[in-house]
């Protein structure tokens, strides 16, 4: 990888390319630590300092905030509206038969779902921006911060709208930060912006361990979270690069005097075709109990007390319904992303065929099969990647937002393949020298 950085920076274009990325992570970055107006500063220093929030859904914000969601930045909502926009258009497409068309038509019909994707993300950013406000002024944002009421002073409308607005067109320019990245830059912007986010607060965690520890001062503590990440980084690269190849066989086609067809390639079929996809959706749904008992007012009733004591990290429910959820979800979405009759219909019309297998429904209905059998081991393990760093991290001061987390290392370790597999791609590009030297 260092190898594919430094052949990068010997090449001029790539070189501009790369240094304009760096230039734009700067600017987000900086972006991070730029208070809104109307929130006291000093407030906000004393109760991050003083305890990290314990709501999940907000922590996970967080995590994709870069931690500017607790600072209360004008990036504090960070790239979470857009991702939740292209989730829930990715999930229309197939629900939607007008996205659904638009999907086909190419090059066009993507440009007109990535604007619908635009205006969706603006309308999730002003709702996720009204909420983040109101939890500001009402001090639920550090439960149990005697400043926590005190972190917006002047609760006026015309304060509260301006915050809105602020956090809205933070999250606009986020939003266009990440497309130069993509246009100007190396990778996929979005990607790199999620990426460096969750790094921001890699050496922080690590360091609030090594400080919380207490054999050997801490280290003895520090080096077994350092082998564990390692660990846990070479198993999600050897399952995020495992895949199941389906052969495929073109038959040749004469037309006039030409030949055409009669070549070999393959599907590739991953083990996690879900991504980290599951993982958020489990978290998002199981904020919602904890959600209905804060608004619901009454919390000394049966239910709400059940469910605040069962629904919070750690405990035997909550780990068995994550889990369950995650399972789920992974299912749900490869079902919904990946259509195997489509893939079988496609290759009849181009005279493909799987070696054995006859074209049609027996194409579509082994593809199905193959691809229930390899999501199985591709749930369990997002289930165990996202539970396993949880409980075993626990006893070292660890929350689940620690980078070497289910969310944070599955996110990590696949936008640096994808980033390193495009930049050699670049650099095979423009080293080629052809048949003839």
């Amino acid at each position: 990888m260092l190898t594919a950085f430094a052949r990068a920076f010997k090449t001029p274009d790539l070189r501009k390319k790369l240094l304009f990325t760096l230039g734009i992570i700067v600017l987000f970055r900086l972006g991070a630590h730029v208070p809104i107006p109307g929130v006291s500063y000093e407030n906000v220093q004393i109760c991050v300092n003083q305890a990290q929030s314990g709501n999940n859904l907000v922590g996970l914000v967080n995590l994709f905030s870069g931690g500017a969601l607790l600072q209360i930045t004008i990036f504090a909502l960070g790239i979470m509206p857009y991702i939740t926009a292209s989730i829930i258009l990715q999930l229309l497409t197939v629900v939607i038969p007008r996205l659904e068309a638009l999907k086909k038509e190419g090059q066009s019909g993507t440009a007109k779902i990535t604007q619908y994707t635009r205006y969706l993300t603006i309308a999730l950013a002003i709702l996720q921006g009204t909420g983040l406000v109101a939890t500001a002024r009402s001090g639920a944002l550090f439960q149990g911060c005697p400043a926590a009421t005190e972190i917006v002073p002047d609760q006026s409308i015309f304060v509260t709208v301006t915050m809105v607005i602020t956090m809205t067109a933070g999250t606009a320019m986020v939003m266009w930060l990440g497309e130069l990245i993509t246009d100007r830059g190396i990778g996929n912007g979005m990607s790199i912006l999620m990426f460096i986010s969750i790094a921001a607060g890699f050496v922080s965690a690590l360091w609030a361990i090594k400080l919380q520890g207490k054999i050997a001062d801490g280290w003895v503590e520090f080096g077994i979270v350092i082998l564990v990440g390692l660990a846990m980084v070479a198993l999600v690269v050897f399952v995020e690069q495992a895949q199941r190849r389906i052969p495929v066989q073109y038959a040749k086609r004469m037309i006039g005097r030409r030949s055409y067809g009669g070549t070999s390639t393959y599907i590739p079929l991953k083990v996690n075709q879900a991504g980290v996809i599951p993982v958020i959706f489990a978290s998002s749904l199981l904020f919602i109990p904890m959600l209905i008992v804060q608004f619901s007012g009454n919390k000394s009733t049966g239910w709400s007390a059940w469910i605040q004591q069962n629904f919070v990290d750690g405990k035997p429910i909550y780990i068995a319904t994550y889990f369950l959820l995650i399972v789920f979800f992974a299912f749900f979405y490869v079902a919904i992303s990946f259509n195997p009759d489509e893939v079988a219909d496609n290759m009849k019309k181009y005279g493909g065929f799987i070696p054995g297998i006859r074209a049609g429904r027996p194409t579509a209905e082994y593809l199905s099969y193959v691809l229930n059998r390899i999501t199985w081991p591709g749930s369990l393990y997002l289930g165990l990647i996202a539970l396993v760093p949880t409980m075993a991290l626990a006893g070292f001061g660890a929350n689940q937002n620690f980078p070497f987390g289910g969310t944070s290392i599955l996110i990590i370790v696949g936008v640096g393949l994808e980033t390193v597999k495009q930049i050699e791609s670049q650099l095979q590009q423009r080293n080629y020298e052809g048949f003839l030297r």
